[in-house]
């Protein structure tokens, strides 16, 4: 990219300091992301893809996408007759937009949607072959990724195509941030994405993205039931002033959340679902491996929306419990208390 606006000094200033404070609560996330007392436009259902009366639905930024309140991961056990059935369950049930980060996820529900390409949103990265590899850090490099992995789904565009950055809690320079940024504006202007984003683990490093780069549409990181809106430099204000839709990814904590009792974890699965949606901001998108936990996401967005006290207290237990018991590869989810 040629028109850079700023120096790599400023660059390290404007992405620097530290997260601290302490949390704010869910109320605290509410307010964060809607201005109070303004009331919820109205919304047509006539140009929500799928719509489903008792699904609910959100404005993903400026993409002006109407997408479900709770979507459909990538990350997933079944095999493709299994995610035929998933998908199949998702589209019942009003849910519009699929996320798939690995090119094996791409494949298997690029299979699984043939013939209804026109029920779902369907998002692709090809995780191997982005920016995490530092072969894969220039837009000539990330374009011809994109390629590959839309030739290999037989898909002729994405509907988002998000690129997946350093992890954990690593930025890119700001050379390699333009790479990106170029990368995600030509496949837009070739028509091989509808729309585009990032996927990242560095919440100071998006925040520098979104609001520097306004070609950015989506953002997809970690949030989970121990997420918090940040006292200083918060993630959510640039949200709304950037406009840019919210994917939370890891929303149980890679699985620490649960017991092992399957009526147990469902029922902490709808309440961590219920938090998250409290944000009024961010989109959870859980992976399922099974109709019944399909059904159960559909049940938490129908379910009352506040926790009351006891929830609450409740939702706090069981997170520092999921805290303690994250396995090694995910002790980075700590970094997300603050968002």
């Amino acid at each position: 990219m040629n028109d850079v606006k700023t120096t790599r000094r400023e660059f390290v200033a404007t992405t620097a300091g530290a997260m601290a404070g302490m949390a704010a609560g869910i109320q605290s996330l509410a307010h964060a992301a809607l201005d109070a007392g303004k009331p919820p436009l109205p919304i047509d259902s006539s140009k929500i893809l799928n719509y489903n009366e008792n699904m609910e639905y959100r404005r993903l930024g400026k993409t002006e996408l109407m997408v479900s309140a709770v979507c459909l991961g990538g990350h997933a056990r079944s095999d493709l007759k299994e995610r035929t059935e998933i998908i199949s369950r998702c589209i019942d049930l009003g849910i519009n937009y699929i996320d798939a980060c690995w090119d094996n996820e791409v494949i298997r529900d690029a299979k699984a949607l043939k013939g209804r390409r026109d029920k779902m949103y369907l998002a692709l990265s090809h995780g191997a072959k982005e920016v995490r590899n530092e072969e894969y850090r220039t837009s000539k490099k990330l374009l011809e990724a994109l390629d590959e992995l839309l030739k290999a789904s037989e898909q002729e565009y994405t509907d988002l195509w998000r690129i997946t950055c350093l992890e954990p809690g690593g930025r890119h320079s700001f050379d390699t941030s333009c790479e990106i940024v170029d990368a995600l504006t030509k496949a837009k202007k070739q028509g091989k994405a509808r729309f585009v984003g990032i996927s990242s683990h560095d919440r100071r490093w998006l925040k520098f993205m979104i609001e520097y780069f306004p070609e950015i549409e989506v953002i997809l990181f970690p949030f989970t039931t121990m997420s918090r809106v940040a006292p200083t430099d918060s993630l959510f204000p640039a949200i709304k002033q950037c406009d840019v839709g919210a994917f939370g990814i890891k929303p149980f904590g890679a699985g620490s959340l649960f017991s092992g009792n399957k009526a147990e974890d469902l029922r902490r699965a709808r309440l961590a679902i219920r938090y998250i949606l409290a944000s009024n901001t961010v989109i959870p998108i859980p992976g399922a491996n099974s109709l019944e936990e399909v059904d159960n996401l559909a049940l938490a967005v129908k379910e009352r929306r506040a926790l009351d006290v006891k929830e609450q207290a409740e939702l706090e237990v069981i997170g520092r419990h999921m805290w303690a018991t994250l396995p090694p590869r995910y002790q980075w989810l700590k970094d997300w208390e603050y968002v």
